[in-house]
């Protein structure tokens, strides 16, 4: 039980200290789950927003293969980036294997389908009577998708906030593309699995705390972005 006081009371010390590796580590982190992040949103909001607003021919095929994704493991993800940006793929002679860069490739490629399935949820579930009244009242297609988008803000969120957390806790995709390269493509993640199996224990907490404050102020924006 001593080691885990004496853990903590170290991790705090490492990142009040402004400990290199450990801040390093954490940069990376929000660099990289941030960028995916905005890719993701990017990319998901237009095609969930399609997929839940319009009903055409292999809609359904869609949705199976959409949720099939969602179910995709970070290890699978990271090994089918591995081989289109390593030196012998497609996509080696850009330079991307082993950087912060191909990390957001993998875990935009993990995080897409969770924002595409929550927002072509969150739009199905739209008021059917919401469009007919727009549309009596005279409004045209921009403003009846603004305003469905309006309507359903909060699930929206809740999709960007559920992908977040997926993206800023995986291991898989960081390690095998990015390499755990010290100071350079080392995440939260990869180094709490590095510290702990080096026994380095109050590395661990430092990082699993940082890790925690990074999720509890995404979770608090959200809060108080419902709020508004």
């Amino acid at each position: 039980m001593d080691f885990i006081v004496a853990g903590f009371i170290k991790a705090i010390e490492l990142l009040i200290s402004g400990d290199r590796a450990t801040w390093t580590a954490v940069w990376a982190t929000i660099k990289v789950s941030t960028g995916s992040m905005l890719l993701s949103l990017g990319a998901g909001l237009p095609c969930g927003f399609v997929l839940g607003y319009f009903d055409f021919k292999g809609k359904k095929h869609l949705r199976t293969i959409l949720d099939t994704m969602l179910a995709l493991p970070t290890v699978f993800i990271g090994l089918a980036v591995y081989a289109f940006i390593s030196r012998q793929g497609p996509l080696g002679e850009l330079g991307l294997l082993f950087t912060l860069t191909g990390i957001a490739i993998g875990q935009t490629i993990l995080a897409f389908p969770i924002v595409t399935a929550i927002t072509a949820t969150t739009i199905e579930n739209i008021d059917h009577d919401l469009k007919l009244t727009l549309v009596s009242l005279g409004a045209g297609r921009r403003n009846i998708i603004a305003t469905c988008l309006w309507e359903v803000r909060y699930g929206i969120l809740a999709a960007a906030v559920t992908a977040y957390g997926r993206v800023l806790t995986e291991v898989g995709i960081s390690m095998m593309v990015g390499g755990n390269i010290k100071y350079h493509t080392r995440t939260i993640t990869t180094a709490i699995a590095l510290e702990t199996n080096k026994g380095l224990f109050a590395d661990g907490i430092a990082l699993g705390l940082v890790l925690i404050m990074i999720a509890f102020i995404v979770n608090l924006s959200l809060s108080f972005l419902r709020k508004q």
